[in-house]
Formats: structure tokens, C-alpha cells, sequence
């Protein structure tokens, strides 16, 4: 039975305003249902009187729903926080401490960081130093088997949060924000990060938490900065949100990486971002990985509809594809050709799976003429591989996996992928976010490349897969991988569209 997700909502800087706050959670919950937790990042107490906050404190009115608070940002407000291990501070509402990690019975790990950073000692009551920082991050990362925490609050932005990602409006995130912030945020991992302070609202982008290619895949980050609450401008200060806690995901649903995501913000400009700006795919999700073989093989082309080719005001007419010199194990009328690994069939290319495939739904685009390499191939059937590329990332998706698609021009006979010069021989590879990677070959290049980068113990770790003669299967066992295969592309077949 699934995990039921925990239903959450956090917000920005209250000051004081508790009345606004908690008449709009009771219009909420009315509305869409009880949640489990108000978590508050930011200013809780304000300069204004303590009258509306003395009818709390006292019992005369209560939160709706369980409410954490971080602690004093500022001298004026260090006064309602006597404790700092944290403290009920009214019925309902519970200060969580300078810092910590809350667990809840669910499963469900919160650290809180409260307080403003602070380089100089001594360190005032209502901020953190990097000792602080530092015992957090030995309390949790010292085990092997630490892989981050669900939710992360802190009342301070990250500084440099908004590189790679989307705009931050009027917010300069490298000047802004907090540099202890962004490196706690680095080792922890958190799924959620929310912050306050800055009196605006910010959803960044996803970023992910893994160097693509070099490291296994790790769950997305999303960082929200919520405005204050009431505030004239109407930004957005509470946030919605759904979670099941991350110990009690299966592996591959956690990693899975959304369409959206982004290089992480706080990694170190040079090599390495340099390096994931090149490969950034969210990628590896280990065994769920999934790729377009297009070693020796492939093409592409559209249905032949009668439609006019859009990208030229004058439609080319249909090559007749060379014949091959000799035994083509790829041309589909070939009598080489295993048939009982073909899965779909278009009208210029049909998809195969993998001979010894590194996965049971590794598969090939191929065209069903022959054809070298993609240079060679005529409109129609550059369309059509498109067509099943699109389609393919689309299958996979809907099955929680990652595709990679490669192709190598060299010493091959039947088609092979994108741009190059005609006689230049090549390895191409494409991620499945769009990002390509193209390399001339210019001699003595391994034929299985391809195949054993993916098959390396740092992306899906079974070096015994790298040669396919080695992981044949029986003609049984082939049989019964296309049927499945078939059955599952069925909903995807675009073929079936005329």
C-alpha cells in the first residue's frame, strides 16, 4: 500500500500578524481539507504591541493547526524565545530551537536553522556562526547511508541561489542571502528548502543535487522564499505542498528528476560547472535507465500523409535508399534480420530491441531502408525518427525512467544520427533534456564506446553488460521482452494515428 503524503504548509514572515495568518489557514483547510503542519521561516514576532499575541499566548484564541516558528532574527524579538533548545510558546504553536533536526512520527526529517548569519564572536542571541552550521552538518552526514533530508528551513536566503536558475526578481542573490546557508544546503540535500526576510515571493527552479555522469542520481532540491504575511502586494507567503517522507520512497521515485531542473546554484564555477553546463540531464536513475541505440543504425522519418514539409516551400521528393553491398543484419527486408526483435514498424524506420541489450527495454531506431549515416538519410525519414524520439522519451517518462540516445558513424553499415559533414566519421550522444554532445573521430576510435560508458559502474553499474555478445538471451527469452515491450508502447504508437 502507498505511503500516504503528508500535507504541509509553510510561510513567510509573519510579524506579528497572527490573526491574518491563521484566519487564512482556516479559509484554507475549509476549503481543501486539514493539512498536517504550518512550518514559519522568518520574522514570527513583529514591533507591533503584544496584544493580539498575549490572547495566544494566554489561551484566549488558537492556531487551527500545528505551527513551528524559528527563533529571533533581530534583538528586539530575542525576548520570546527563552529556550533555546526550543519551546511550547501557546497552545498549538511550538518555537523548534536555534538548531536541530525534527523528526515526526511519520518518518518525516526537518532541520531548522534559525537566526541571521554571524562571522564575528561573540555571536549575538538572535544569529548563527559557522560552528553552528558545522555541528548540524556532523550530526547528520557522518553516516555512509546519508542521502539528505526532506525539509530544510532557514530564515536567510542562500546566497547564489539564483544561479543557473530563474529569475529572482529584485533580490540579488549574489549579494544577498547567506554563504553558511548555501553550504548547509549543499551537504543536507534537502528536498525543500523555504526561507523568508527578503519580503518577496521566489519558486527556483529544481536544481539537482548530483554531478550528471560522474555521479549516481540523487533527488531535486526546490527552494521557495516566501513573502510576508499580509503584505500590500499580495505575494504569495504561504505554500502548499505534498510529501511523502524520503525514507519511505523506493530509490527510483525519489531520484526521478523533474523536466525542469537546473544545475545546482551553489556549485563551484569551473570544471565542474562547466562540466554539468555541458552534460546537465537529469539522468541516471541506475537500473532505469533507457536508451535509442543508434550505434549502426537508425533514421529517421515522418508518415507519409500527403502533407507538404513545413520546413521547406518546396517538399522534396523521396529518395530511393542505396542498396546495401552485401548481408544487412539492420535493412528490414534483409533475411538477416532477427524479426521477432522488431517491436513497431512506421513507414520509413521501425523500432528493435537491443541484440544483448543493457536493459530488457533497450531498444533501436532504425530506418527501414538502408542508410549509412543521418547525412544520408531524405526528409521523410528524419521526420519519422524525430517522431519516435519524441515518442520514446514520452513512454519512458510515464515509467519513471531516463533515456539516453547515442549513435556512432564508424565502421558501421546501417544509419546513424544528426549533423556532419557526408565521409566524416563521428559519435554522437543526446540527452534526453535536448543537450548534445558530438565528437569527430579521427582514428582508432572503440567501437563499444558507447556502450560501455553506460554500462560503467558510475552511471548504471554493470560493467558485465559493456560487450552484447556477452548478454545474449535465448530466442525464448527474446520473444517474450518484444511481446511486453510491444504491449506496454501500444498507448505511445503514433503509427496506429491513420
Amino acid at each position: 500500500m502507498a505511503q500516504k503524503p503528508l500535507r504541509l504548509l509553510a510561510c513567510g514572515d509573519v510579524e506579528g500578524k497572527f490573526d491574518v495568518l491563521f484566519n487564512r489557514v482556516r479559509a484554507i483547510q475549509k476549503k481543501s481539507g486539514n493539512f498536517d503542519l504550518l512550518l514559519c521561516v522568518g520574522n514570527f514576532f513583529g514591533s507591533t504591541p503584544d496584544a493580539e499575541w498575549e490572547k495566544y499566548k494566554t489561551g484566549i484564541k488558537k492556531a487551527p493547526i500545528q505551527t513551528y516558528v524559528l527563533g529571533a532574527n533581530n534583538q528586539e524579538t530575542v525576548k520570546y524565545f527563552q529556550d533555546a533548545d526550543g519551546c511550547e510558546l501557546a497552545e498549538n504553536i511550538t518555537y523548534l530551537g536555534c538548531k536541530g533536526i525534527f523528526t515526526g512520527s511519520s518518518g518525516l526529517q526537518i532541520v531548522y536553522l534559525s537566526g541571521t548569519e554571524s562571522l564575528n564572536e561573540p555571536v549575538p542571541g538572535y544569529s548563527f556562526s559557522p560552528k553552528d552550521v558545522s555541528s548540524l552538518r556532523t550530526m547528520l552526514c557522518s553516516t555512509s547511508q546519508f542521502k539528505g533530508v526532506d525539509i530544510l528551513l532557514t530564515s536567510p536566503w542562500p546566497k547564489y541561489v539564483g544561479n543557473f536558475g530563474n529569475s529572482s526578481g529584485e533580490v540579488d542573490t549574489k549579494k544577498c542571502g547567506s554563504a553558511l546557508v548555501s553550504s548547509l544546503a549543499t551537504d543536507l540535500k534537502p528536498r525543500y528548502h523555504f526561507a523568508a526576510l527578503e519580503k518577496t515571493y521566489y519558486e527556483r527552479l529544481p536544481y539537482r543535487n548530483h554531478i550528471v555522469l560522474q555521479e549516481n542520481a540523487q533527488h531535486a532540491t526546490r527552494f521557495i522564499a516566501l513573502a510576508n504575511v499580509g503584505n500590500p502586494e499580495k505575494k504569495k507567503y504561504l505554500y502548499a505542498f505534498s510529501i511523502v517522507p524520503m525514507k519511505l520512497m523506493e530509490t527510483a521515485e525519489l531520484v526521478k528528476q523533474p523536466p525542469d531542473v537546473t544545475e545546482n546554484p551553489y556549485r563551484k564555477s569551473g570544471k565542474e560547472a562547466s562540466m554539468g553546463k555541458q552534460i546537465s540531464a537529469p539522468e541516471e536513475e541506475s537500473a532505469c535507465q533507457f536508451f535509442f541505440d543508434l550505434n549502426e543504425k537508425q533514421g529517421r522519418k515522418r508518415l507519409s500523409t500527403g502533407r507538404d514539409n513545413k520546413s521547406s516551400p518546396h517538399p522534396k521528393q523521396p529518395r530511393k535508399p542505396p542498396q546495401p553491398p552485401g548481408p544487412c543484419w539492420f535493412c528490414l527486408a534483409s533475411p538477416e534480420v532477427e524479426k521477432h526483435l522488431v517491436v513497431n514498424i512506421g513507414t520509413h524506420c521501425y523500432l528493435a530491441l537491443a541484440k544483448g541489450g543493457l536493459s530488457d527495454d533497450h531498444v533501436l531506431i532504425l530506418p527501414i531502408g538502408h542508410y549509412q549515416s543521418v547525412v544520408e538519410l531524405s526528409t521523410e525519414v528524419v521526420e519519422e525518427v524525430e517522431k519516435y524520439k519524441v515518442t520514446l522519451r514520452r513512454f519512458f517518462k510515464s515509467r519513471g525512467k531516463r533515456c539516453v540516445l547515442f549513435e556512432r558513424n564508424y565502421k558501421s553499415h546501417h544509419l546513424q544520427l544528426q549533423i556532419a559533414q557526408p565521409g566524416a566519421a563521428y559519435f554522437y550522444v543526446e540527452l534526453d533534456t535536448g543537450e548534445k554532445l558530438f565528437h569527430r573521430i579521427k582514428k582508432n576510435f572503440p567501437l563499444q564506446f558507447g556502450r560501455e560508458v553506460l554500462a560503467s559502474e558510475a552511471i548504471l553499474n554493470i560493467p558485465d553488460k559493456s560487450d552484447w555478445r556477452q548478454c545474449q538471451l535465448s530466442k525464448e527469452e527474446e520473444e517474450m521482452l518484444a511481446r511486453r515491450f510491444r504491449k506496454d508502447f501500444e498507448p505511445f504508437d503514433f503509427t496506429l494515428d491513420d
